[in-house]
């Protein structure tokens, strides 16, 4: 296999677990933003955290025409195996602590994703108290929120 595409693809995998370790410093940030309340400091969080994941998401396509130049086909199973078994041990485990820091990253977003879950719930019940609603039956919607019955009320009009 050609040696400058290894190096690349090293480097590459570089990239990547050093800004997943970034998103996931920013995820733990964003938890403490989201236990306090304090919702003006998640948005700059967010624009990092999607340039983050933008650059991390071309990597990924970069990585995937390096490894098809080495030899890869996608039907052949996951790329770490193809890896292995080429023999290039360095950049197997390059890629098996890519892979963990990014199942890490999941892990911190999905807990994030189940407080802003929270969040919501919680505020579509103070609604229906401010609304006068909260003793009436629920229906869900398309996407699956639930909506009082009678939730129809105009809190205000210009």
């Amino acid at each position: 296999m050609a040696t400058a595409t290894v190096d690349k693809l090293q480097v590459l995998l570089d990239q990547d677990l050093a800004q997943l370790r970034q998103l996931a410093t920013l995820l733990e940030e964003e938890k403490a933003l989201l236990a306090n309340a304090d919702v003006r400091a998640i948005e700059p969080l967010t624009e990092q955290k999607n340039t983050l994941l933008t650059s991390i998401r071309e990597r990924a396509r970069q990585k995937v025409h390096l490894l098809v130049e080495m030899g890869f086909r996608p039907d052949q199973g996951h790329p770490s195996r193809f890896i292995r078994s080429a023999g290039l041990s360095d950049l197997h485990r390059s890629w098996e602590q890519a892979q963990t820091a990014l199942a890490d990253c999941h892990a911190l977003n999905q807990q994030n994703s189940k407080v802003v879950s929270h969040l919501q719930a919680r505020l579509a019940k103070l609604t229906d108290i401010f609304r006068g609603s909260s003793g009436q039956q629920k229906l869900y919607g398309a996407t699956g929120q639930q909506t009082s019955v009678g939730q129809r009320n105009i809190l205000a009009s210009a």
